[in-house]
């Protein structure tokens, strides 16, 4: 008798029926609404705010315009997208890039130093960006380099991605400087700035730790038996495809030029940060810097203007797959907001914080600030949704304020694998691995996070942390 095995339907299939189980939960659940007020130009709920309000349900029509408006709505990361993969294909068309990475490769094989900290120091590097500048839409382009550097390196496109995805969010949701976030949330909490610091140093620090190892074991595993990476058949096919298999033996020249090109690159990459954490640079800004470095590294590496021209349009080219994933992660926004029952079911989840004990009450609060994260994945977002709520209601249970904010932090651990979140989608996308390949990977190390967040949330609690 032949086994049944089931398959995870295609990604646009599970995001397209994530929309359609969305829309008809916007029959079941009733309409509701908090009234907002601007503090500091931003709109905030109102506590005691909230009333019924007729139902929105969002039928079929509704179901096959929400990917137009989420395609609208997401225009700035989609371009972003589609502008840094025609850069990116510049910059490939010029071989610095392969030249760097057979370069690396070879040192990767005969430096112990380099084989132990590479993986460590750039997920270190990436957690600090999204622990302290807020890193976030920025991690899409790196996947272009870390990916087939990984595969080169005898990786996966799984390590590959999960670098920059995992690092920037595990950074994210234990940040201490974030202004996103932790600025924010404190801002409307009405808690001192950036107060609190030091337990949040220790939580990014015991995170950031704890994903480095998961990563860690996974590619000792991986160096023990190739065949477990998920990946496996794909990047076997992408490693002959792209002459990985010779790296070792080419003698491929490293040359004065491809320096250049990548010191321009690098450069790009100094002026983003800059003007991230400075100038208060938003994506489009970023975008521009990207554009500005595709047509610098053309002109370098000698590309005549139609060369320079097809190779940014075949770039971007191969990313509409992924601006269609962003828009339809985004469509599903769309639905739950327009069906009006977003704060509904903030408003449903907020007695189920209620406890005898501080400690459940954030470690539920924890939970709900996961769930509400399904639905809004923007930092800000959801502080500006849910900390009205959350800061008088950890008065109630007992909770401070500042454990309140811890909770909301945890809960966007999620962030690494909810299909709703363009970002991980596009990422996810551009490295061209599937998004159940990737769930079944990393809900082990998800598991790890979720119990780690609800310990963390223990000795504040016992300390009187505010």
């Amino acid at each position: 008798m032949k086994k049944f095995k089931f398959k995870v339907p295609n990604t646009y299939l599970l995001i397209f029926s994530l929309l359609i189980l969305i829309a008809a939960l916007t029959w079941i659940i009733p309409g509701g609404q908090y009234e907002r007020t601007v503090v500091n130009g931003r709109s905030v709920v109102v506590q005691n705010s909230f009333k019924y309000v007729p139902n929105n349900p969002q039928g079929v029509f509704a179901i096959f315009t929400a990917p137009l408006k989420g395609f609208v709505e997401a225009g700035l990361i989609i371009g972003f997208i589609l502008i840094v993969g025609g850069a990116f294909n510049v910059l490939a068309k010029t071989d610095a890039i392969n030249s760097v990475i057979h370069k690396l490769a070879r040192a990767h094989k005969t430096s112990p130093l380099l084989k132990s900290t590479f993986i460590p120091v750039l997920m270190l590097m990436f957690s600090l960006g999204g622990a302290t500048f807020g890193m976030n839409e920025e991690i899409i382009p790196f996947v272009l380099i870390t990916v087939p550097i990984c595969i080169a390196l005898g990786y996966d496109s799984i390590v590959g991605v999960a670098i920059p995805l995992v690092g920037a969010h595990i950074g994210f949701a234990s940040a201490f400087l974030n202004p996103f976030n932790v600025g924010i949330a404190q801002g409307i909490a009405d808690v001192p700035m950036y107060s609190g610091i030091g337990y949040r140093v220790i939580s990014w620090a015991i995170s950031t730790t704890v994903a480095i190892t998961f990563l860690l074991y996974y590619v000792k595993k991986l160096s023990r038996n190739s065949s477990i990476s998920p990946m496996f058949a794909e990047d076997n096919i992408r490693r002959q495809n792209e002459h990985f298999d010779n790296i070792f033996t080419d003698e491929r020249k490293f040359t004065a030029k491809h320096k250049i090109i990548l010191l321009t690159f690098a450069l790009s990459l100094v002026v983003i940060v800059i003007g991230v954490s400075k100038l208060d640079w938003a994506i489009e800004d970023i975008a521009a810097v990207f554009f500005v470095m595709g047509i610098a590294v053309g002109m370098i590496g000698g590309l005549s203007i139609n060369e320079f021209m097809k190779s940014f349009l075949d770039g971007a080219k191969d990313f509409v797959g992924t601006a269609f994933i962003v828009a339809l992660a985004r469509a599903t926004l769309v639905i739950s907001r327009d069906g009006q029952i977003i704060d509904t079911v903030l408003y449903g989840l907020s007695p189920f914080i209620q406890s005898s004990s501080p400690i459940f009450a954030s470690q539920k609060m924890f939970i709900v600030q996961a769930i509400i994260n399904f639905f809004v994945h923007s930092g800000s977002g959801q502080a500006a949704l849910t900390m009205p709520i959350m800061a008088p209601l950890s008065d109630l249970a007992g909770v401070s304020r500042q454990t309140a904010i811890l909770a909301f932090q945890f809960g966007e651990y999620t962030n690494i694998i909810i299909p709703t979140s363009a970002v991980t989608m596009g990422a996810l996308s551009m490295a061209k691995v599937p998004w159940e390949k990737w769930a079944k990977w990393v809900l082990p190390l998800m598991i790890i996070l979720f119990i780690l967040g609800f310990i963390l949330l223990i000795p504040p609690n016992l300390i009187g942390w505010q």
